[in-house]
């Protein structure tokens, strides 16, 4: 989805991971949409181990109700099969209030993540977590 002034994302499946690249900061109308598309996408990953890959580009703090939305959001796709995330902060000038904000979110969920500063590092991390724990299972 994309509106320049009030931020744009994209939200794209890859086999075990759901790949998300967020360009900020959203406001209401854009994090309104993102949750609708996000529970859209879980669907497609029901029943199956899969891990979620972030990318925030830019400025990306979240209001509170922006920040309670992601709870929702995260409790839920727990529920349809996430076991791990790992995001992404680049180019920010407030990379550590994001990364502050992410961790109460995930930590609060009790969901295993990582911050990294490359999406590199961050699907090879992702990927063979998901691949592991999917094997233990």
């Amino acid at each position: 989805m994309q509106f320049a002034e009030h931020g744009n994302y994209t939200i794209q499946p890859q086999e075990n991971i759901l790949v998300v690249d967020a360009h900020g900061p959203f406001n209401e109308l854009t994090a309104d949409l993102y949750i609708q598309d996000m529970y859209d996408a879980c669907e497609k990953f029901s029943g199956k181990t899969w891990g979620l890959l972030v990318t925030f580009y830019g400025n990306s703090v979240f209001s509170p109700e922006a920040e309670q939305a992601l709870i929702e959001v995260t409790k839920y796709r727990m529920k349809k099969g996430m076991i791990a995330n790992a995001t992404v902060i680049l180019e920010s000038s407030s990379a550590d209030l994001q990364q502050m904000q992410l961790r109460r979110i995930y930590q609060g969920c009790n969901l295993t993540f990582h911050v990294f500063s490359d999406i590199y590092s961050a699907r090879n991390w992702l990927e063979s977590f998901v691949v592991e724990q999917s094997n233990a299972m």
